[in-house]
């Protein structure tokens, strides 16, 4: 009898620690965080910046027990080699045998665009933080979907703004474009073109170069447009295109014939182009640690990215932090890493991030975030040179209406 009692407190004592140790490890759910960026062919340059944002985001959640404080952070990164169909597969790879619950996802507009319905179809979170298409939220909206990095609609608004003043004080009457042919450098090199003629129309398109994504030559698009000789040139491309661009013009002495205004010129080309990189151009970037210093979580964030790293972030590994923060406190909201209930709560949500406190759009799950316009000049707190009197255009300033966007969707369907 007293066997008995004693085998059956013994089985009673096992199933409550078998009952609290599955409830346990339930609890203690890691949080799968995919990431498919470029990190070969032409998105390698940013890519790779925006892999350490993400690293050391992760690190910092984990150090303090992870989501929640108990959901620990794995990451799985892959490469998406900046083309669409690799994108797709590895994203789905990731979320078919890592269940990710949410994907990073891309240096590419055209891999991001083609990722978003795969997001959807799987119920994934997908999360662009260097791809700037304003089409990945604007057109087939995808409730899965955000975006924290300004879009090209925003971009291109914030540039014209800049360049239409300097138009009417200069006298500028013809320019011409020069943007990498592909998603991004099509819908930005379009809406500069579409505001520049609602803020200058007496400005005149005199034509448009359309060099390949990934082009290292640059010498035939230099000479033809010196020998057109425009008042000015708007360009749109971006890593190392950009970086190709800017050095074989300069050997050509083109910055200093022709004004280049409005570029988008990043920390990545500031730092890599400290020697060559011409002063004095007006250019445009998306997140430059240098703007938001006085705000201590960009302090805390350049400060610990330069002790891992031992270098300045660019504005890809700003914005790919952000991402995860974002996420991070769409998790906190939702008191839970149940992507429905995530999903459901980062919808208009206000999140503190490195560059200020900032809200996703209802609309279209879009940062109102900022753009940043200035004069490139050397600044000796720096070993690079940065953008003098800086001038932030807020989301709020260059966003789409929602009226156009609800006027798009109709025309879609």
């Amino acid at each position: 009898m007293d066997f008995r009692k004693t085998a059956a407190f013994f089985v009673a004592v096992l199933s409550c620690l078998f009952f609290f140790g599955m409830t346990g490890a339930k609890a203690a759910e890691p949080y799968n965080l995919g990431v498919a960026l470029g990190l070969t062919g032409a998105g390698a340059l940013y890519s790779a910046d925006g892999v350490e944002g993400i690293k050391l985001a992760v690190e910092e959640i984990n150090a303090k027990g992870g989501f929640l404080g108990q959901h620990k952070v794995e990451l799985f990164i892959r490469d998406s080699q900046t083309k669409p169909d690799v994108g797709v597969r590895e994203v789905k790879d990731l979320i078919l045998r890592d269940k990710i619950r949410a994907v990073i996802n891309d240096y590419s507009s055209a891999v991001a665009m083609a990722v978003k319905p795969i997001a959807q179809e799987y119920k994934v979170l997908h999360i662009a933080s260097i791809s700037n298409s304003e089409n990945i939220t604007k057109i087939n909206p995808s409730p899965y979907t955000f975006q924290v990095v300004p879009n090209s609609y925003m971009q291109a608004k914030a540039a014209v703004v800049g360049i239409a003043k300097m138009a009417k004080l200069k006298g500028w009457k013809e320019y011409i474009t020069i943007a990498s042919d592909y998603e991004w450098g099509r819908s930005t090199q379009a809406e500069a073109v579409k505001f520049l003629k609602e803020t200058a129309p007496n400005l005149t398109l005199k034509k448009e170069f359309w060099p390949r994504l990934g082009e290292a030559q640059f010498t035939s698009y230099i000479t033809g447009i010196m020998a057109m000789k425009p008042d000015f040139v708007l360009g749109s491309l971006a890593s190392n295109d950009n970086v190709a661009w800017m050095e074989q013009a300069k050997t050509y002495g083109f910055f200093d014939k022709i004004p280049y205004p409005g570029s988008l010129i990043t920390v990545t080309e500031l730092q890599l182009q400290a020697k060559t990189l011409p002063r004095n151009i007006i250019a445009l970037t998306r997140a430059p640690f240098f703007a938001h210093m006085d705000n201590p979580l960009m302090a805390d964030f350049v400060k610990n990215y330069r002790a891992k790293y031992n270098k300045y972030p660019s504005d890809w590994a700003v914005l790919s932090y952000d991402a995860v923060y974002a996420l991070k406190q769409g998790v906190e909201k939702a008191k839970s890493i149940d992507t429905e209930k995530v999903k459901d709560a980062m919808k208009g949500m206000t999140v503190n991030l490195t560059r200020g406190k900032l809200a996703f759009r209802a609309i279209d799950n879009q940062l109102s975030c900022s753009s940043y316009i200035g004069t490139i000049t050397d600044d000796p707190k720096y070993p690079f040179p940065i953008y003098k009197d800086i001038v932030e255009v807020k989301g709020s300033e260059s966003e789409r209406p929602e009226s156009e966007i609800l006027e798009a969707r109709k025309a879609t369907k």
